[in-house]
């Protein structure tokens, strides 16, 4: 509906709403800008004009705008040549001055044909972004250029490569399109890059907690491997390590959980009993064990360093590898059938069982009852404890890291029996 349509009332209530929000950019716009320098065109008076000014021109042709275009330039010539005959000074060449005028200019028409809620948002923004200077700018000195390339890595996964995909299957291997393929790389690297995110610039009250926790969250597997070896290096038993190893698989049920449901909440509501009990057993493990740890000190020098996993041929070699899973995954369906894909699935665990799971969740492997997928997706994961089980006591010691190993190897045989239950037909 545009502005012409509407009734007298919401007409007034709209053009209400630009003239207050306008107000409001201006008010941050004086506490910024004309703090010092009173030259700067724009304020609280000015902005509210504006968004008069642009709806009221709006309002005259709403159907092509013309008289709204002219008075945006002529407008864009009276802010240039206000700021070209300004008094030298360190505001005199930024942006923001002419552009918080033109946002105030365009808050009219939006307020006219947008939902309300976009008119008050893009007022928030502008707010914050005039309001937080100093904040913004000191991004600078805390944010390296390296999470700058790596935020553009993953805005190229997400927002260039997902969308040029192609969504219809190239294969009569698989069910799967390469559209899925990427989109599991999406997801997996998202969760990543948020915990790689969170593990370097959140506050650390331990050096093992935090990240062992977000460390699940990206890969138990890699985790444990980098505490048993941390361990390993240690001049004593510590059972923060150990706590966190526990902690690390924990978490990975969580993960787990998450990526099931981001393609298949059905699958994931199915699974929530299995993945919830061995979350909370595991969780209560890791804290018997971290309670154990009440006596020492925190070893900053065992840390475990945050390693951003977000690499283009990372992300390349994992879409191949959950092509290949998911081409070996229908061809055992085909040929053997459930006892097939349990069995693959035990197998699987040794390795990086996030491929195979996601797979499932979404349909790669069809014909087969959402109780024997769930029952796979368990013995994956319990074939991967009893081989991070192994990991922690070949990389860290037997004897300093049996009691994880043993929580690890309990945690895998509760797995095995919830699939039992899963999979098992019931009389």
């Amino acid at each position: 509906m545009i502005g012409a349509d509407l009734a007298p009332l919401e007409l007034a209530g709209r053009l209400a709403l630009a003239l207050g929000l306008a107000a409001f950019i201006g008010l941050a716009f004086e506490e910024v800008y004309k703090r010092e320098e009173r030259s700067a065109p724009g304020g609280v008076r000015t902005f509210p004009m504006l968004a008069l000014s642009g709806a009221m021109l709006y309002l005259i042709e709403p159907h092509q705008a013309l008289a709204f275009v002219v008075g945006l330039i002529a407008l864009a010539l009276w802010l240039h040549a206000s700021l070209r005959n300004a008094s030298p000074g360190p505001n005199t060449t930024t942006l923001m001055i002419p552009v918080s005028n033109l946002v105030a200019y365009v808050l009219g028409p939006i307020a006219l044909t947008q939902p309300a809620w976009l008119v008050v948002a893009v007022s928030v923004t502008a707010v914050l972004l005039l309001g937080t200077r100093e904040q913004l700018h000191g991004l600078i000195r805390v944010v390296p250029q390296d999470e700058l390339l790596t935020a553009g890595k993953f805005l190229i996964l997400v927002g260039i490569i997902l969308p040029l995909v192609p969504n219809q299957p190239l294969t009569a291997a698989t069910p799967l399109t390469p559209y899925h393929v990427w989109l599991a790389v999406v997801a997996v690297c998202t969760l990543s890059y948020i915990s790689y995110l969170l593990q370097k610039y959140a506050p650390v009250p331990n050096a093992t907690l935090l990240p062992a926790i977000l460390g699940g969250i990206y890969s138990s597997t890699a985790t444990t491997i980098v505490l048993a070896k941390r361990q390993r290096e240690a001049p004593a038993v510590r059972s923060d390590l150990a706590a966190g190893i526990v902690t690390a698989t924990a978490m990975m049920y969580l993960r787990l959980e998450v990526i099931i449901a981001v393609f298949n909440w059905r699958f994931a509501w199915a699974l929530a009993p299995a993945m919830g009990t061995l979350f909370a057993f595991g969780a209560a493990l890791a804290i018997y064990e971290w309670r154990r740890n009440a006596k020492q000190q925190s070893d900053w020098s065992l840390q475990i360093p945050a390693i951003n996993p977000l690499q283009i041929p990372a992300a390349i070699t994992f879409a191949a590898i959950f092509l290949v899973i998911s081409i070996i995954s229908a061809a055992i369906r085909d040929a053997f059938g459930q006892t097939g894909i349990l069995t693959f699935a035990a197998l699987v665990g040794v390795t990086d069982i996030d491929p195979f799971v996601i797979n499932i969740a979404q349909g790669g492997v069809a014909d087969l009852s959402i109780s024997t997928l769930s029952g796979a997706i368990l013995i994956a994961a319990s074939s991967n404890n009893i081989a991070k089980a192994t990991y922690a006591l070949t990389f860290g010691g037997v004897e300093s890291l049996r009691r994880p190993a043993l929580m690890l190897f309990i945690l895998a045989m509760l797995g095995f029996v919830a699939a039992a239950i899963y999979v098992l037909p019931r009389p």
